[in-house]
């Protein structure tokens, strides 16, 4: 591992673990399960801590629902140790896409590939 490496890992938080984390984790942590996206969640000994290890881009949007109410303790047992009941009818979860290219662009919108012009919308010209 490169010193520019060492240094990224010392700072930079929104690109993975930073190295303070990975020693916390290390020394303090008590992996306690990991969700479809390969994030892993860990508690400390009693409990009083409870934090994800993104695998990959550090976005609050990853975490599922499910491990999200573990994590801000609207339920004390883990999806690994009690899986939450889900209908037939709801989606999977996804990730906020704002910014990235799969955001929604509604019709009409010129960050559609091929905007279509809006009908309800008359250009103004000085006249």
């Amino acid at each position: 591992m490169g010193v520019l490496n060492i240094i990224k890992r010392i700072f930079v938080w929104w690109d993975g673990q930073t190295l303070g984390t990975q020693l916390f984790t290390w020394r303090r942590g008590e992996r306690v399960g990991e969700d479809e996206q390969g994030n892993v969640y860990y508690r400390n000994a009693d409990d009083t801590r409870r934090w994800v290890i993104y695998n990959g881009e550090v976005e609050g949007s990853r975490v599922a629902p499910d491990w999200h109410g573990w994590l801000h303790r609207t339920w004390d047992e883990t999806p690994a140790d009690r899986p939450l009941a889900h209908k037939d009818w709801e989606k999977p979860h996804m990730p906020n896409l704002t910014g990235t290219p799969q955001a929604y662009a509604p019709k009409g919108s010129i960050r559609r590939a091929e905007p279509m012009p809006r009908a309800d919308y008359e250009a103004w010209t000085p006249e």
